[in-house]
């Protein structure tokens, strides 16, 4: 079954509804093999993959390199590259990898200036080898990145300074959409109030285990036509691990209530032959607003996972038990 394409948005831009997230190529959680890391890429093309999200931040500029590799294989063409903006590497002084096993080791230094995305994006550019970007999105001016006291100051800082460079991009041509990759939909709804942002990627506030997104922000996507691309739709993993020893939730172990509450779900899933990680790249797409669920893979293998869950039809009885059980809201959107 081939992969389906959805329109980003207002944009003149489809993409595949499975993306795929480069943040693991940085060398995330390990140290990979350059040739695994650039044929992982070359494959999601080959399975229909045309949505490719980087970020200088993976691996400090790691991520954006292996990728330009892969690029340079299979060939540009319809293709649709997203990368970010809002920090600036500097090659003369060693930085400490912002938690990556690998990468480079250049350090990286915040800056949402005009002139600091300006040189993000030529930077990203030189690292992709390419002469144009389709989705630059400023990234991380969220709570979880810069605290409660800092937030105001760094939003006011991303829309005076990379909002208009991006926005300067865009009418010139050099980009085709612009937005921001965030971690909290509060955030993407205060973007889009406050400018003419064509698409977000949102990390982990809309999945099977809880959805806030969908109060205020997801209508207003709709409504103002901004494309949503979701990222952390297992919520850092405890959705595809299931309930087990030592699940993560939002970056760290998951606390007694949400165990009990992904165990609630997990037992529907079986009881319908669904495996709880299907069921939950299913239903984040299943949403009018999404466009693309971005999931991460360090090797081949794991993106014919990805597509196999992704294409594979699952019951309508599914989601109407998880409905009548209070798992899901009655109003949320199911596959089908």
């Amino acid at each position: 079954m081939t992969l389906a394409r959805r329109a980003l948005g207002r944009v003149a831009l489809d993409v595949s509804v499975l993306g795929f997230g480069a943040a693991p190529l940085g060398d995330l959680y390990a140290r990979l093999d350059e040739a695994t890391s650039v044929a992982t890429v070359e494959a999601a093309i080959g399975m229909g993959v045309t949505l490719i999200d980087t970020s200088p931040l993976y691996g400090h500029g790691m991520s954006e390199l292996r990728v330009g590799a892969a690029l340079r294989r299979a060939g540009t063409a319809g293709i649709a590259i997203s990368t970010k903006i809002g920090r600036v590497m500097d090659p003369f002084a060693s930085g400490d990898g912002s938690g990556y096993v690998g990468g480079l080791r250049h350090a990286a230094r915040f800056d949402y200036s005009y002139d600091g995305a300006m040189r993000s994006l030529e930077q990203s550019m030189l690292r992709i080898g390419v002469d144009r970007i389709d989705i630059a999105l400023i990234h991380d001016v969220d709570v979880w990145t810069h605290g409660k006291d800092a937030i105001d100051r760094r939003f006011g800082e991303a829309m005076e300074g990379a909002y208009k460079a991006l926005d300067a991009l865009r009418r010139a041509g050099t980009v085709r959409a612009i937005g921001v990759g965030v971690n909290e939909a509060d955030m993407c709804l205060r973007f889009a109030r406050a400018g003419d942002i064509d698409a977000v990627l949102l990390a982990g506030r809309y999945s099977l285990l809880e959805q806030p997104a969908a109060a205020e922000f997801l209508p207003v996507a709709i409504r103002k036509r901004i494309g949503v691309m979701l990222g952390g739709v297992f919520n850092s993993g405890i959705l595809a691990t299931g309930p087990v020893a030592g699940a993560k939730y939002n970056y760290k172990p998951a606390p007694p209530e949400i165990l009990a509450k992904v165990a609630s779900i997990e037992a529907i899933c079986k009881r319908h032959g669904v495996r709880l990680y299907e069921a939950a790249l299913q239903f984040a797409l299943a949403h009018p607003a999404v466009s693309s669920v971005v999931l991460g893979a360090v090797k081949p293998s794991e993106v014919a996972e990805q597509r196999e869950a992704l294409t594979r039809p699952l019951p309508a009885a599914l989601w109407q038990e998880l409905k009548a059980a209070g798992l899901l809201a009655s109003e949320a959107p199911v596959p089908g």
